[in-house]
């Protein structure tokens, strides 16, 4: 080889590989008792177990409550050395990286999730899906590209994903009950960021009703009891 030839560099090609994985989430209530089904996305850094505790109040006996959890787990504590039994543990459902990849997983994950919940029901009850902080990205891409079909779509403590697909969420959002629900101490959103959401939803023709409630970012009880009640 001439030694002033310069050697070709190969750039590194990504690849995919479906895998199995195994899921976990948890639930509240009796699927054979159960009249109506919610199923309650968590926020970023949180697992479902912790994030079900804020629904015990609505658990009558009436309703199965689900709480899936999302496929990324990681330690969120900030000790140093190496983490231990004591070290707090959070899930994500997506960041930026392979996104689209990740996004299918979990919708596809979702979709099993609500067929087994539908097999140990026996049958098909009313549902509600609610999705909380960065759950809200996740229930709406369900609700828009999954084969889920709610009668209520909840969403609290953050606005759409800007990717969402407008023309193809209005199809999918027709006849739902589409709920915004924004505490007015919640500093993750901002009044013009909430508005802006408000109008692209509106500007697509997906009607939605927005809750207020005084507090901050959390699920707020009394809010949670009204939405129970049809509020």
């Amino acid at each position: 080889m001439d030694s002033e030839e310069t050697p070709v560099l190969r750039e590194a090609e990504s690849h995919h590989l479906q895998i199995t994985k195994t899921a976990r989430y948890w639930t509240l209530g009796d699927a054979t008792r159960a009249e109506e089904v919610w199923f309650v996305l968590h926020g970023y850094k949180q697992l479902a177990r912790r994030f079900l505790r804020r629904f015990e109040t609505i658990d009558d006996g009436r309703r199965l409550i689900v709480a899936p959890e999302a496929l990324s787990r990681f330690y969120i504590g900030q000790e140093a050395g190496r983490h231990g039994p004591t070290s707090a543990v959070g899930a994500t459902w997506m960041t930026r990286e392979d996104r689209h990849a990740e996004i299918e997983d979990y919708i596809g994950y979702l979709d099993r999730l609500a067929e087994r919940v539908s097999g140990a029901t026996g049958k098909q009850l009313p549902t509600t899906v609610l999705g909380f902080s960065q759950g809200v990205a996740t229930a709406t891409r369900w609700v828009t590209m999954g084969s889920i079909l709610p009668e209520r779509l909840i969403l609290w403590g953050d606005v759409t994903p800007p990717d969402l697909a407008l023309e193809r969420a209005a199809e999918a959002l027709s006849g739902i009950d589409l709920v915004l629900v924004r505490g007015d101490q919640d500093a993750a959103l901002s009044p013009r960021l909430v508005e802006d959401d408000r109008e692209r939803l509106h500007g697509a023709g997906i009607n939605v009703r927005t809750v207020n409630y005084p507090g901050g970012h959390d699920i707020d009880e009394a809010t949670l009891a009204s939405l129970v009640r049809g509020g």
